[in-house]
């Protein structure tokens, strides 16, 4: 990037479109851009420019409202009479289409293009982002596919970097697309891996739409409930006032340097504050030590561990704040209850009361986009609505949170994430004469008993086939978890973590043909890879997973506690990290 904005000698003014600021931020300072002599740094929005520099650089998506907007500009500055030298920089590819828009709006010959082709930014030592948080909304809504090569791109990177990927398992229409795409630039350049040895054993392919259930539940592991509460930015958290007990706030990344942070993050929250208060005895202990030291140690304790011991001070105080403000507004909004509910969805009891729950919901309007996370949820382990609950829900809440919702329904339907079932999924007509005939609360019972037993439910009949719901005699010990449902307290272990689980085991899709015929995915799972007899072993430990669409942090907490169950380690690949929240955004019509 840095080079291609050397293209402009001289000093700059540097645009940014917001989404790319974080990642940049990641990357280079404002104090290294100064020094490529950019003057200043200016947010793509829809306000006029007061920039009196002669150069103008524009990092962009290729997005065709941003080239409006630079065309906008550009012919302004016509129109007053000035020439000043543009140039355009898209990350991560230039599109077509923005160079059609560019020569509609008669500015090509004014501009210079050119692509920061940025696709890959490690988060964590086993976390890499593609950063493309529209990635969701434009394939699994729009069916854009545009995003494609930027996946096959990314792959390719990793595969000249880490030689090639002797076993390849994927599952989902995009995931199929993205590989067979990375196979064509392969066999283009085959020459570059020949021969290496591989280093990264399997290659995961895993599409969003595959398991959305596991996205939209609650997150109950440290590093998911910060995301939920305070949101993670391109691996930094900001933490309020109320958390760094002063009165500014303070940006923290959060990644394996951070040593308390380390330790919590995979944990379930129960366990945290006892985490935490032990950790704070450990370290007061660490600080006493220096009260019978003579003149010699002391002066080793000051030079060597104090300032250790400082960091790691700060780090506590700050993850302990974090937790209190978390417990403060989980307890404000009856968190216990809510999952609850969630856990009733999932594991299909009690269907009648979670639907009240959402009704409240939505009548005392907590939170839109919480309330719509509650009926997909419902839906999607319902395989559907009946059309009677739809609509009520449906009525219910653009009346309690407006009108201007309705658009985000049709999202929602044609995403398949809130769908209402066809007439003759539901109940015949002699069952509803009889629960006609009986009283409604014992009707209500009724009709849940069959019309779950007339709509065989994918949901249901996946997590029967798959064993997500854990049976457990007594109570479920978060403390010492047993298998990878502790990151939703023990409820449901993560369908797209068990599907690869299984591959793994199976090394192939053998013996799971009912699970791909219930997830709709008969056609499109598939082995691939360059089934390297030489691969050396400790590569087959290595495993690196792909979400397109997104991962959870519950999800990354959930692989990494199989891979110390059983002797792999995951690396992960995400279009971007995401969480209920952030899906629902993707889909809702009605910007916050």
């Amino acid at each position: 990037l840095l080079t291609v904005c050397l293209q402009l000698p001289g000093k700059k003014d540097l645009f940014i479109e917001a989404d790319l600021m974080s990642p940049l931020d990641r990357i280079a300072s404002v104090s290294i851009l100064k020094q490529h002599e950019v003057d200043k740094l200016y947010k793509v929005e829809n306000k006029p420019v007061l920039s009196s520099s002669e150069q103008l650089c524009f990092l962009v998506r290729p997005r065709i409202k941003n080239m409006r907007y630079i065309a906008n500009l550009v012919n302004a500055d016509k129109l007053a009479g000035r020439t000043r030298k543009y140039k355009v920089i898209f990350s991560p590819q230039k599109f077509y289409a923005c160079e059609m828009v560019l020569e509609e709006e008669g500015i090509y010959g004014d501009v210079s293009c050119d692509e920061w082709a940025f696709s890959l930014l490690p988060l964590d030592v086993d976390l890499l982002s593609m950063e493309l948080p529209e990635f969701f909304r434009d394939y699994f809504l729009e069916g854009d596919q545009r995003w494609i090569n930027t996946v096959a791109q990314a792959l390719h990177l990793l595969s000249t970097l880490y030689g090639p990927f002797p076993n390849c398992y994927g599952i989902g229409r995009c995931a199929k697309m993205s590989h067979e795409l990375w196979r064509n630039l392969e066999e283009e350049e085959d020459s570059e891996t020949k021969g290496r040895k591989p280093e990264i054993g399997h290659l995961f392919l895993l599409d969003r739409d595959v398991d959305f259930v596991t996205a939209l539940c609650s997150q109950v592991v440290y590093e998911g409930l910060v995301d939920d509460t305070f949101r993670i930015k391109c691996g930094s958290v900001d933490f309020g006032p109320e958390v760094t007990s002063s009165d500014k706030s303070l940006k923290v990344l959060l990644n394996a340097e951070d040593k308390v942070f380390h330790e919590i993050r995979n944990e379930h929250f129960s366990n945290v504050f006892g985490f935490l208060s032990q950790k704070a005895r450990n370290l007061q202990a660490q600080y006493d030590r220096r009260r019978g030291m003579d003149i010699k140690q002391m002066k080793n304790f000051v030079s060597q561990e104090l300032k250790g011991l400082k960091q790691e001070h700060r780090l506590l105080s700050l993850h302990i704040g974090a937790c209190e403000s978390i417990m403060k507004k989980k307890t404000k909004q009856d968190f216990q209850e809510l999952i609850k509910t969630e856990h009733a969805l999932l594991e299909g009891f009690s269907i009648r009361d979670s639907t009240s729950y959402i009704e409240e919901h939505i009548d005392r309007q907590v939170s839109p986009i919480e309330s719509l996370r509650l009926m997909c949820l419902l839906s999607i382990t319902e395989n559907g609505l009946i059309p009677k609950d739809y609509r009520s829900l449906k009525t219910q809440y653009l009346q309690s949170y407006g009108p201007e919702h309705l658009l985000t329904f049709s999202n929602l339907r044609r995403a398949g994430l809130l769908t209402e079932q066809a007439p003759g999924d539901t109940l015949t007509a002699v069952e509803s004469k009889v629960s006609k005939l009986v009283t409604d609360k014992a009707a209500g019972k009724i009709t849940d008993a069959f019309s779950s037993l007339a709509k065989r439910s994918n949901f249901r009949a996946i997590s029967k086939k798959l064993n997500l719901i854990p049976r457990v005699d007594g109570e479920y010990d978060l403390k010492v978890p047993r298998d990878m449902a502790y990151v939703f307290s023990g409820a449901y272990v993560p369908l797209s973590c068990r599907v690869i689980e299984q591959v793994l085991e199976r090394r192939s899709w053998q013996g799971l043909d009912e699970v791909l015929r219930l997830l709709n995915c008969s056609e499109l799972a598939f082995t691939g890879g360059t089934k390297d007899d030489k691969a050396p072993s400790e590569s087959l430990r290595l495993i690196l997973v792909v979400f397109l669409g997104g991962c959870t942090f519950s999800e990354i907490s959930a692989l990494r506690f199989l891979g110390r169950e059983k002797g792999f380690r995951f690396i992960f690949l995400t279009t971007a990290v995401t969480n209920s929240a952030r899906l629902m955004e993707a889909m809702s019509e009605v910007k916050a």
